[in-house]
């Protein structure tokens, strides 16, 4: 059994075709090239996952990438019809890619930043994308980072607009507001999510991760069942709940703790 799990963020690619400013995956670019072996999952291990997964929960089809770089992300979608299927995009590829997204999940977010170069060209592809897309799925969510320029046109476009805080490149801290923390003391990303990268490790949160810190099984070796229920997992729960998640790497730097706070 998975009791619990509501949502699986599955990577991918962890390429990316845009350079943030506020993306820690640039600066570990100039400063440690080695550790950047972007690329994509293998489609025989995603459909191997892709069979664990249990249905009706969420999927968000990415991690640190892009998911439009995907070769194969229409048929992902199409094997995922019983998920509740996201991810967030840049929206570069949007319309190249619009025939295997429309009518093929359920929500797509578009992540819009402060201070972005690209601003006025993603608004236009998006604005291009509703227009084609019409009535049909997905649901579109707008997703503005920071003191985005113009926000108010965002608005104009059917959807949500969910405004977030910036923090730190590095990792989720730094915050350019208060975080929120839940009453029961834990973080509920760990109760409930979890992440699989595209070599098929899986980690018990989405944050930014480049050393592995946060990585507790591999569905190469183990199913997502044995891993969910397994002793590495069952560790930081318990040490969370004594409040000591400053014991393990990764959570000892987070300020984040599942709860999204609006700018």
């Amino acid at each position: 059994m998975i009791n619990g799990l509501s949502c699986v963020h599955l990577e991918l690619t962890s390429r990316c075709n845009k350079k943030c400013w506020m993306c820690g995956r640039r600066k570990l670019e100039q400063e440690y090239p080695e550790k950047c072996n972007w690329g994509d999952m293998d489609y025989g291990l995603f459909k191997r996952i892709a069979k664990d997964i249990p249905t009706s929960i969420v999927v968000q089809l990415h991690n640190n990438g892009e998911p439009l770089l995907y070769p194969h992300l229409g048929n992902v979608l199409d094997l995922l019809r019983n998920n509740i299927r996201c991810f967030d995009t840049n929206a570069k590829l949007l319309l190249e890619k619009a025939d295997e997204i429309i009518g093929n999940m359920e929500t797509l977010t578009i992540s819009v930043i402060e201070g972005d170069e690209e601003g006025d060209e993603q608004y236009g592809i998006v604005r291009e994308f509703v227009r084609r897309k019409g009535e049909r799925r997905p649901k579109l969510v707008y997703r503005l980072l920071g003191r985005v320029d113009q926000p108010e046109r965002w608005f104009s476009l059917p959807g949500i607009v969910a405004r977030r805080i910036l923090h730190s490149p590095q990792g989720s801290y730094d915050y350019e507001k208060r975080v929120t923390i839940p009453e029961i003391g834990i973080c509920l990303d760990l109760l409930t999510h979890l992440a699989i990268n595209r070599f098929g490790h899986v980690s018990v949160c989405v944050r930014f991760d480049p050393e592995g810190n946060l990585i507790i099984g591999d569905l190469n070796k183990n199913s997502l069942e044995e891993i969910w229920n397994g002793r590495m997992r069952k560790h930081y729960i318990d040490c969370h709940l004594q409040q000591h998640r400053d014991w393990f790497k990764g959570c000892n730097s987070c300020d984040y703790w599942g709860v999204p706070r609006e700018d």
